[in-house]
C-alpha cells in the first residue's frame, strides 16, 4: 500500500488547471489504484456496540399489522422508487414545513453503486460502539419496510413507523397540493426518517442515497463526511451510460468543506469525484493511498482483517461477513468514522482498537452472502448488477468451496440481466430461473431466454413460482451422493432474496 504523498501544489492555483496537470501526471499509474491526486488538499494522518438487527417479521398484534398495512398501501399509491422527476424541490419543501429536521444532527452520507447498505451498517455499528445514538436510513428493504429506518442499530418498531407517517402526513398533503407532482414513495419515507431521527433524537445519522446523488431525495442534508462506494454501471437510463457520467450524478453529495472517503473506483469515475472535491474545497481520503485493506484471511464464519485507517493500522479485526468486497467496505466504513471524529485532519491518534474489534464483530448484513439453511447449504445474496454478481461469485467461491452450485435467479426487468448471468455462469452448474412478486420483475420466459443464451439449454430450468424454484434447486443439489458438498445460491434481486428468506423460514 502506497504512502500518502505531501502536496507540492499551492492552494491559490486555478482548480481546473491543477486538475488537468494532475490527470496528465497520473495517466501512467496503475489504474487499479484509482487514486489520481486531486483536490486542494488530501487527508493525511499524523500519527459493547449495539448488536446488529435481524430482519423484522410482521407485527404480532393484528391491529398493529392492519395499521401498518394501511400505511404501506398509502405509500404504495405514490410514485415508486423507479419513477422519478429528478429534483429536490419537493423534499426541500417538505423539510421546510417540518422545520428542517435534517439540520438537527450531523450525518454521514453514502453513495456508490454497490456496497452502500453493508457499509452503512458497519458505520452504524462503529458509531454505536463509541456510545453515539445512531439513526440509519437505507434502501431497499429485504422483507419489512420498517428496516429502512433504524435507531440504535435496530429497525424502528411498527408502532413508531406508523406514528412517524401519521405525524408528517398533514405536511405531506400540504406539499402535494403546492407541487406539480406529489411526493414520491421514497421522498415520503425520507421525510419520515429525517423527522424520526430529530424526534429520537440521534447523535448522528447514517444516510444511504436511493439513486444517484445530486437530485436524490436524501440530498437535503449537509454531511460533513461523504462516502463513495465502488461505482459501476447501474440505473443507466437515469444516471448515465459510463462510470464518469454516473460519478457526475453521485458527486452531488459532496458538500463544501466536507471530507470524502473514496473507495477504489474506475479511473474516469475517480477523476470526476476528485474534480468535484477541488470545486468545493473538500478533503479527500482514497482507498489504496490514505486507507485500505492491509491483509485478510478466511476465518470460520467470516474473515480476519488488518485495516489501515486514517489513524494507523487496526489488527485482528474479525468481520462476520464473506468476500473481499466486504473487507473493502470495512476499510471504507472505518475511515468514514475516523473522519467523522476528526482523526487524520484535526487530531492525531486512532480509534480504540478493542472498541473497533467489538463493533465489526457485531455486524450483520441480511441478504448479503447470508446462509439460511444447511444440508444443502442455501445462501442468499442480493446482487442485482454485473459488478455485484462478480463480487458475490468471488466471495462465494472463496468462502464455501461448493462441489456443485445451483443458482436460483429472479431479476428485475430494468437490469443488465445478461451481464448478471454471465458473472455467475462459471460457478453455477445449473440455474433455476424464476420470478418474484414485484411489478418490476422480469418476465420468467424472457429471463429464461437470456439464461439459455448464457448457460445453454441443458443447464437451465424454469419455475415461475419462487417456492417451486427453491424446491427444484434444493432437489438438484441433493440428487446425487457424489455432490454432498452441493449448495444453492438465491440471487438477482433484493425482492427475490427477501421473499426466499420468508419461504425458507427466516423471520
Amino acid at each position: 500500500m502506497s504512502e500518502p504523498r505531501p502536496s507540492d501544489r499551492h492552494d491559490d492555483s486555478d482548480p481546473d488547471e491543477t486538475f488537468a496537470e494532475i490527470v496528465d501526471e497520473e495517466t501512467q499509474r496503475d489504474p487499479d489504484l484509482a487514486v489520481i491526486e486531486a483536490g486542494s488538499r488530501t487527508l493525511r494522518t499524523r500519527s459493547g456496540p449495539p448488536q446488529g438487527d435481524e430482519v423484522p417479521a410482521r407485527p404480532a398484534d393484528p391491529e398493529v399489522d392492519k395499521a401498518l398495512r394501511a400505511v404501506e398501501q398509502e405509500l404504495a399509491g405514490r410514485w415508486g422508487e423507479t419513477k422519478l422527476e429528478p429534483s429536490v424541490a419537493r423534499i426541500a419543501a417538505l423539510m421546510d414545513v417540518l422545520g428542517e429536521p435534517q439540520r438537527a444532527y450531523p450525518s454521514i452520507h453514502i453513495t456508490g453503486t454497490n456496497g452502500k447498505t453493508s457499509t452503512a451498517r458497519m458505520i452504524e455499528a462503529l458509531l454505536g460502539a463509541f456510545d453515539l445514538r445512531t439513526g440509519r436510513y437505507t434502501s431497499p428493504h429485504v422483507q419489512s419496510i420498517t428496516e429502512r429506518i433504524s435507531l440504535d442499530g435496530s429497525p424502528i418498531d411498527p408502532e413508531r413507523f406508523i406514528e412517524a407517517y401519521q405525524d408528517i402526513k398533514p405536511y405531506v398533503e400540504m406539499v402535494d397540493a403546492q407541487q406539480p407532482y406529489r411526493l414520491s414513495f421514497f421522498e415520503v419515507l425520507t421525510g419520515m426518517a429525517y423527522a424520526a431521527f430529530a424526534d429520537a433524537p440521534v447523535d448522528v445519522a447514517v444516510v444511504e442515497v436511493g439513486m444517484g446523488g445530486s437530485w436524490d431525495a436524501t440530498n437535503v442534508i449537509d454531511s460533513s463526511v461523504a462516502v463513495v462506494t465502488p461505482i459501476s454501471l447501474d440505473h443507466t437510463d437515469r444516471l448515465g451510460t459510463t462510470p464518469a457520467e454516473i460519478a457526475g450524478e453521485k458527486s452531488g453529495i459532496i458538500k463544501q468543506g466536507a471530507t470524502v472517503i473514496l473507495a477504489q473506483q474506475p479511473v474516469d469515475a475517480a477523476q470526476v469525484m476528485l474534480k468535484k472535491a477541488v470545486e468545493v474545497d473538500a478533503t479527500v481520503a482514497r482507498e489504496g493511498m490514505e486507507f485500505g485493506v492491509v491483509s485478510r484471511e478466511i476465518a470460520v464464519g467470516g474473515q480476519l482483517l488488518t485495516l489501515r485507517g486514517l489513524g494507523g493500522e487496526y489488527e485482528e479485526i474479525f468481520l462476520p461477513l464473506y468476500g473481499a468486497h466486504q473487507a473493502h467496505n470495512a476499510a471504507v466504513a472505518l475511515s468514514a468514522v475516523e473522519a467523522f471524529f476528526g482523526i487524520g485532519a484535526e487530531q492525531p491518534g486512532s480509534l480504540d482498537v478493542d472498541t473497533v474489534r467489538r463493533a465489526f464483530a457485531s455486524v450483520v448484513s441480511p441478504g448479503r452472502l447470508e446462509v439460511v439453511r444447511s444440508s444443502p447449504t442455501v445462501v442468499l445474496d442480493a446482487a442485482h448488477n454485473p459488478a455485484g454478481a462478480r463480487a458475490t461469485a468471488d466471495g462465494l467461491s472463496e468462502a464455501f468451496g461448493f462441489s456443485r452450485l445451483i443458482g436460483v435467479v429472479g431479476a428485475s426487468g430494468d437490469k443488465d440481466v445478461k451481464g448478471l448471468l454471465e458473472a455467475f455462469e462459471p460457478i453455477f452448474a445449473e440455474v433455476v430461473i424464476t420470478q418474484n412478486s414485484s411489478g418490476r420483475a422480469m418476465d420468467v420466459d424472457e429471463l429464461a431466454a437470456v439464461a439459455v443464451e448464457v448457460f445453454g439449454e441443458d443447464r437451465v430450468q424454469v419455475e415461475p413460482r419462487l417456492d417451486d424454484a427453491l424446491e427444484a434447486a434444493i432437489t438438484l443439489a441433493e440428487e446425487e451422493d457424489e455432490y454432498a458438498g452441493a449448495g444453492v445460491l438465491v440471487t438477482g434481486s433484493v425482492i427475490t432474496v427477501g421473499e426466499a428468506r420468508l419461504l425458507l423460514g427466516r423471520r
